[in-house]
């Protein structure tokens, strides 16, 4: 993991650890770099970055000062404004941009933000682009065979341009209906829309495809973003399925990359029991190639055991979407996710897509014409429990000697009956803790001994 760019984009909270300042020179830094390398193939013209953001209101700060950076160092700028993490994926590698980059920290709270930068494919940027990056940013920066102090400002006619994009979100949309082979017409389908970036996309794409929507959390502020809302406090969405006595409901976070349900009775359907219903579904018509479905460690037992039992194999990744995406791309694997609602259907996007993800689940009902919860109804979920300790060094906890001790004696006890999982987050300083057990009681016996050795070697934060 980088300086400054982790698993999932350069993160932090607004102006703490995540400044002005660094946005202005992400921006300077990539507008040169991809000039530099237009200009090393004799090609004149300037480089296109496409940029995208989410609702929180540090995102017109950041969005701004990438910007004036990546002008400042001769490139164009297309502001797509507030965007799903997808769409800029896909409208830049669609309209052939250099780069693409997205303004969000996705599920955290309003005061976080981050910048995710995408390359020409639509992927996640290389990690040796995002080391120069982070070189520059240190004041160290060797590249193109030569150290450089500081890199140049444009001038005169070769200063970039800033240009309206929001055209590229609308040809986003068009794609999204295009994919859908079915009308949905006669579904009450819910949708929770965290106040991010699906709030004013979500409802105009399944009213279109037929549905009769019911919208939640579609009022953004700036600072109410994923609070109490999204997939990742669902109990709003569950409500209202109740309530209204609707089919389904999807639950988006705050960049749309990830997608959570509910079925017709309440009940969470997460991303392993979307995997499992969508890879049976391939595979019922042929279309899972290497017959692999890609998860991560993170995915529950019942999950696997689920696949086993239809005859598919399971692929374990580290927990990241960019851990399974690169699995996927190497073995030519169709599709893979993580429990949390990252879906990458590999056919159609090269990133998690949680309006995508609600569109194949509503298809899969409507082929097999039965509900969500028989649908989801093959896959038995074994008690898990997942806790997060806020500590002061993530490495220093998890290689502690008697932190360690500890989790061997708690996966000692479980034996093939259960298993512990402790890792470092990718995104905040947090230790998860997470163990599978026949009860849940059982769970939280284990998680708690592991976190009150953390807590009692002092390295709670």
């Amino acid at each position: 993991m980088g300086r400054y760019f982790g698993t999932d984009g350069f993160r932090g909270e607004s102006n703490v650890t995540l400044t002005a300042e660094h946005a202005y020179k992400v921006g300077r830094f990539l507008g040169w770099y991809f000039k530099s390398l237009r200009e090393q193939r004799g090609d004149m013209e300037s480089p296109k970055i496409v940029i995208g953001k989410d609702t929180r209101r540090s995102c017109y700060m950041f969005e701004y000062m990438l910007a004036g950076g990546i002008v400042a160092s001769g490139a164009d700028v297309y502001l797509m404004h507030v965007t799903t993490t997808p769409s800029v994926a896909y409208i830049a590698h669609v309209d052939d941009f250099d780069c693409g980059i997205m303004i969000t920290a996705s599920h955290n709270p309003y005061y976080d933000n981050g910048i995710k930068v995408i390359n020409k494919y639509g992927e996640k940027m290389e990690e040796p682009v995002l080391d120069l990056c982070e070189d520059y940013i240190d004041g160290k920066l060797e590249c193109f065979g030569q150290k450089w102090d500081d890199i140049p400002f444009a001038t005169r006619l070769n200063i970039g341009q800033m240009v309206d994009y929001v055209s590229g979100r609308n040809r986003y949309i068009g794609y999204l209906i295009s994919l859908c082979k079915y009308s949905f017409r006669g579904l009450n389908v819910g949708l929770d829309c965290a106040n991010g970036t699906t709030w004013s996309v979500a409802k105009s794409v399944f009213d279109a495809l037929g549905a009769k929507t019911y919208v939640i959390n579609a009022d953004p502020n700036g600072f109410n973003i994923n609070e109490n809302a999204g997939s990742t406090h669902i109990e709003g969405l569950q409500k209202l399925v109740l309530d209204k006595h609707l089919d389904v409901g999807f639950a988006f976070d705050g960049d749309a990359d990830r997608c959570l349900a509910v079925d017709e009775k309440g009940s969470v359907v997460t991303g392993d029991h979307i995997l499992y219903i969508y890879g049976k579904y391939m595979k019922e018509r042929g279309k899972l190639l290497n017959n692999t479905v890609v998860a991560t460690v993170m995915s529950n037992f019942g999950f696997f055991k689920a696949l086993e039992e239809e005859g598919i194999e399971a692929v374990k990744t580290k927990v990241g979407d960019k851990y399974v995406h690169d699995y996927m791309v190497e073995h030519g694997c169709r599709i893979g996710g993580e429990q949390s609602g990252h879906i990458i259907f590999a056919k159609y996007a090269s990133t998690g897509d949680g309006l995508l993800t609600a569109i194949k689940v509503l298809e899969v009902m409507m082929a097999k014409k039965k509900k969500l919860s028989e649908l989801a109804g093959g896959m038995t979920v074994y008690p898990q429990v997942l806790e997060n300790i806020r500590v002061k060094d993530k490495t220093a906890a998890v290689s502690d000697e008697d932190v360690q001790d500890a989790v061997n004696n708690v996966a000692s006890k479980l034996g093939s009956s259960g298993r512990i999982l402790v890792r470092e987050s990718g995104t905040e300083p947090l230790i998860r803790v997470m163990v599978e057990a026949s009860s849940e009681d059982l769970c939280r016996k284990y998680v708690a001994a592991v976190i009150n050795v953390i807590k009692k070697k002092g390295h709670e934060a």
